[in-house]
């Protein structure tokens, strides 16, 4: 291989490391792999001054549910501070493929893949950790999945939907099994998720936390289902799925197995295969200065599937980023993104950001040879206009034109 041939192939991948094959899905949609966290005795420490007496173990894998740990959380967000991460683009963006280090999850970790979202974001980060890991999922042939959702809310959220179900529960403390008290006795919350048949029967009148979210909580939910209606993903709203209130807040969601067929086959019941949840709020419980939301997501990936945990040293370097302006261009942008992904075409994305001068400052920080731009008249359109850096000169091109014509530029840029 000649100089100048190695050139070209070291220009046109990235290295990385701490990636496997199907990790790969989740850098087209803007995810870094990264070392996982470690979890340290602080930050189980921690972790116990939270949940205030709560198993830390307190959300295993008992009814078919991948486990959500706080300390992992922790870990995650104490990384994001060590490292000065809030001086980076925001918000953060990383595939875990494996659990953190040190963590209490009883299941074989190299089962576990993470990806997290860390800094400022809003709706549009749960759309995206679903869409990526529902993606990873069909690689493993899952094809037919659905999203189960629920939101607590926000801090006062939270607080009205407590005191109405204490008061409810309340209510029917003389009906209630010792072990119905017991749990109420622990926190109302451990009574409302419990399986046991008393507590299902007495939940089913239950309040709902949906009954009770603000109007910011409200709309943030709101959001997130146009986002799942753009992107013609089934979903159900799922009130009995909730997160810990002590560390958890606004959406709780879940991707099930859809294929009634493989459920049989393979499975009893539903099959859970991917849980999330929004932590807003825990930075500050660690002492941290600014609130850094965050969300993330917990998927299970098949060990012997396609190859699906070989390790993958680098992948295509993006010839183009994606510029998005506006509501209706936002709700279409994933779509965009999958479809480029399934034909390999990689982009340097900025969804997080509204602002056209936040995400010009990321065009500008990647230097890609081409841009695609999608505004609210070319979503209205479904085209988009993609121009190219050095010359300004543009075109528009349909949706559905779109992996074809990238192919077409990418092949082209890389022969010069």
């Amino acid at each position: 291989m000649t100089s100048t041939t190695k050139q070209k192939s070291s220009a046109r991948f990235i290295a990385h490391e701490h990636l496997d094959k199907i990790g790969e899905v989740a850098v087209y949609y803007g995810f870094t792999p990264a070392k996982s966290p470690t979890v340290t005795k602080a930050d189980m420490d921690a972790a116990k001054d939270i949940l205030d007496g709560d198993s830390i173990d307190d959300e295993t894998d008992k009814h078919g549910r991948l486990p959500l740990h706080a300390e992992e959380k922790i870990a995650v967000m104490r990384t994001y501070q060590e490292q000065d991460m809030h001086s980076q683009l925001q918000p953060v963006m990383f595939y875990f493929k494996d659990p953190c280090r040190g963590t209490q999850r009883k299941s074989a970790c190299p089962r576990y893949a993470d990806l997290e979202i860390l800094g400022p974001s809003g709706s549009i980060a749960e759309a995206t950790l679903i869409q990526a890991a529902r993606s990873m999922l069909a690689e493993e042939g899952y094809t037919e999945t659905a999203v189960e959702i629920n939101s607590i809310g926000d801090r006062d959220s939270i607080a009205k939907f407590s005191r109405e179900l204490n008061a409810y529960y309340r209510k029917m403390i003389n009906e209630m099994t010792p072990e119905c008290r017991q749990l109420m006795k622990q926190d109302p919350f451990d009574l409302l998720t419990s399986k046991i048949e008393p507590a299902e029967a007495m939940n089913a009148g239950a309040p709902k936390s949906m009954d009770f979210l603000t109007e910011t909580s409200r709309r943030h939910l709101e959001e997130i289902l146009e986002y799942l209606e753009a992107l013609n993903i089934p979903y159900t709203i799922n009130n009995s799925l909730i997160g810990n209130r002590k560390y958890c807040t606004e959406t709780v969601f879940a991707i099930v197995n859809n294929d009634r067929a493989m459920i049989e086959k393979k499975h009893h019941g539903r099959h859970i295969l991917a849980i999330g949840v929004r932590y807003n709020g825990l930075s500050k419980r660690l002492g941290m200065k600014k609130d850094v939301p965050g969300v993330g997501i917990s998927l299970l990936v098949n060990e012997g599937k396609n190859g699906l945990r070989k390790s993958v040293t680098k992948v295509k370097r993006p010839i183009a980023s994606f510029v998005q302006l506006g509501l209706e261009s936002k709700l279409l942008s994933l779509h965009v993104i999958e479809q480029l992904r399934q034909a390999k075409i990689p982009l340097y994305l900025s969804l997080a950001k509204d602002r056209l001068g936040a995400q010009v400052s990321c065009v500008e920080k990647y230097h890609t040879p081409y841009v695609i731009v999608m505004g609210k008249k070319e979503a209205v359109e479904h085209t988009v206009i993609v121009r190219e850096t050095e010359t300004h000169c543009q075109s528009i091109v349909t949706l559905d034109e779109l992996p074809k014509h990238m192919k077409k530029i990418e092949a082209l840029h890389f022969k010069k």
